[in-house]
Formats: structure tokens, sequence, C-alpha cells
């Protein structure tokens, strides 16, 4: 007899699932997809969206279409709480939503609470995806009528994308802005120091303005304060402070990582709760911390579908083998990349094309549903 599987985010980790959902129908389970909006939006390409590099259609996945086409329901809701003795999910509607087996892909956000925020229109978190559109079009009505200041927080991989490719986007429009990225103690602190340089030459080379050795303490209706008492007036702010799971898990009781993850053993599975799952980066996974890159969430795909049919049907379950190594492409918005990988470092128009070429691939494979076609 068939049993209920729901999926809880269309993510990277979730994507060979809903490729593979006639599988699961066809083996007689009922499939539910859950997901807070029909699209996904591929993290990787996020900035080059934001510079223009991307079309919308060619970063997204079209979640709702890929579950209706595999034969399953789609919800576009969010869960609000997770009831694991009952074997439900209740929904922010209040509905409630009963599981035989559930695989959580609910991805990270960027904690705003981290500063004191007032309410301001113009202040973007790099995450969702779909707030740079947003802020895309802001930007380019504005340059029209003025030089907006353009203001990034955080030195990390994100913040140094996030400004790239903001220069691009003036560029590519015609205007002119002030750009200046925060980068906290430093930028890209904890990779190895020739990326800095490299990324810092960049910014020089095309008039970003990188400072280094101060936070963000808080904001006010257009201005950000910093730890160092300096204020920087902007137009439009983004925020890179990192990504932090949701608190959903925590909140509903579940076993978590010192990040608030859902804690999973080797299986991708809760290791109190034999009938949850989870992958990417709303996962803390046991034996290994793992860094919140996208590769370990492509790379947990097959592993997760093949263990949400096996625990379906009472089979043994295969474990999720972390690569020791992985490489890094940034993409610096201006057709120039850096490729990292252990103790290689390059920058220059091959490593912007060698990431292209990969993310672009990657879509080809799950992008199923008519999704360069859509308006």
């Amino acid at each position: 007899m068939g049993k209920n599987l729901v999926l809880v985010g269309a993510g990277h980790a979730h994507l060979t699932c809903l490729a593979s959902l006639r599988d699961f129908a066809a083996r007689g389970h009922q499939v539910t997809v859950i997901g807070p909006t029909t699209h996904h939006y591929y993290s990787g390409m996020g900035p080059g969206m934001l510079g223009q590099t991307y079309r919308p259609q060619e970063i997204r996945f079209n979640s709702q279409r890929m579950a209706e086409a595999g034969g399953a329901r789609f919800v576009k809701a969010a869960v609000s709480q997770v009831q694991p003795g009952e074997r439900r999910l209740v929904l922010a509607s209040g509905e409630e939503i009963p599981y035989d087996v559930v695989s959580f892909n609910v991805g990270s956000g960027v904690p705003r609470a981290r500063v004191d925020l007032q309410n301001d229109t113009n202040v973007f978190t790099v995450k969702p995806i779909e707030q740079l559109l947003c802020a895309q079009q802001s930007i380019i009505e504005q340059l029209g009528q003025k030089t907006p200041k353009l203001l990034v927080v955080g030195g990390g991989p994100a913040g140094v994308e996030i400004a790239g490719n903001l220069w691009r986007l003036v560029r590519q429009n015609k205007g002119a802005a002030n750009l200046t990225l925060v980068a906290g103690r430093q930028v890209m602190a904890g990779l190895p120091d020739k990326v800095r340089q490299k990324v810092l030459s960049s910014c020089q080379r095309r008039g970003i303005r990188v400072m280094e050795g101060s936070h963000l303490k808080e904001i006010k209706t257009g201005r950000a304060r910093l730890t160092d008492g300096q204020e920087l007036a902007f137009d439009f702010l983004f925020l890179a402070l990192g990504v932090k799971p949701p608190s959903l898990f925590a909140d509903s009781g579940l076993p978590t990582g010192p990040d608030g993850g859902l804690l999973v053993n080797e299986f991708l599975q809760s290791v109190r709760f034999p009938d949850i799952f989870g992958g990417g980066d709303c996962i803390f996974f046991q034996s290994q911390p793992l860094d919140k890159v996208g590769v370990y969430a492509v790379r947990e795909n097959p592993v997760l579908r093949d263990n949400l049919l096996a625990a379906l049907e009472g089979r043994s379950l295969k474990p999720f083998k972390p690569q020791r190594a992985y490489l890094l492409i940034f993409n610096l918005g201006d057709g120039r990349g850096i490729y990292w990988q252990k103790d290689l470092v390059l920058d220059g128009r091959l490593a912007f094309w060698l990431k292209d070429y990969i993310d672009r691939r990657f879509m080809r494979k799950f992008q199923i549903s008519g999704e360069l076609d859509e308006v």
C-alpha cells in the first residue's frame, strides 16, 4: 500500500526528487510538495541576475509545474510547525498536512536580527533571491534621476558578488552610482589572502570603495551606523551577513545543530525521528559540519531521492559522503571571476566562463518545465 511523502521546499537538494516524481507514483506513493512560491531561484546565479547577465527565467525552476507534471500535489504555503509525534505539518494558514515521510529543503536566510533595523523599503537581504529582482528595478528607475548611493554590508563571497554586479547593473544602464562595500573585519575573511588581494584589486580598479575593520551596528532611515562610529548615507542597502537556517526546527522541538539547522545523520535523516529527512542549507550534518555552499546540496540530491523512496518502503538507506574539497568561483560582475580550489587561485575571464558553463549545465538538467519560455 502506498504512503504519503511530503517535500517541504523545492531547493537544490530536492531537484532530483522532483524530476523523479513519476517513480514514486509508479510505486503507489502520493507526494505533496509545499513551497512559499511557485518558482525556486538558483542562488549561485542570483548576483548575475542582479547585474543583468541573466534573465530571471534563466535562473529559476517552476516548482509547481514540475510537481504537478510528475503527479504530485503542489501547495503554495509555508510550514509553521512540525508535529513529529503525530506525523503532521501545520501550515501558516492553519491547514494540517499528514505525512509518512517528510523531507525539508527550505534553505537559509540572512539574519536581519543581527542589527537594529527600522522599517526601510530600500533595505534588501540577498536571500530570497527574488528580492534582488525588486532591488534591480528600483535602482534602474533611480539611475535616470540621480546618482544613488549603493551600500553592501558583508565582506564574504555573497557581499563581494553583489557589489560587483551592482557595478555592472549601473554600467549596463549607462548610469553612475557611489558604491561601497562594508566588509567587516576583512573582505573574504577565512579565504586565502591571494583571493582577498584579487578582490581588493578588482574593486579598486572599478571604483568600488571597500571598508575593512568595522561592522554594521544599526540602520536608521537612509543611514547606516558602523561600530567605529561612522555613519554612511545610502539610497539602497544590501545585507549579506551570512546565512542561517529557519527557526522552524527548533521551534518544533526537533533536534538541531549549533546553527539551528535540522540535525541529521549520515543518511540525511533526523537523529531522533527516522521519518524526517533534510538537505541543503537547512540541515546540520552531525558527523561533519558542512559549509553553506551549493555543491553539497547538489551532491545530496540523488542520495536523498533514494533514501526517501527506501524509507517509504522499509528498505536500507545509503550514506551521504561529503567530498573532501570543492571549488568555488566568484562572479565579479565585470566578465571576470576568481577560481579557488585548495591552494590554487586564479582570476580572469576564463574563470567566469567556467562558472557560467557549470551553472548553465546544472540549470539545463532540471529546467524541464518550460521555464525559459515564461514571460
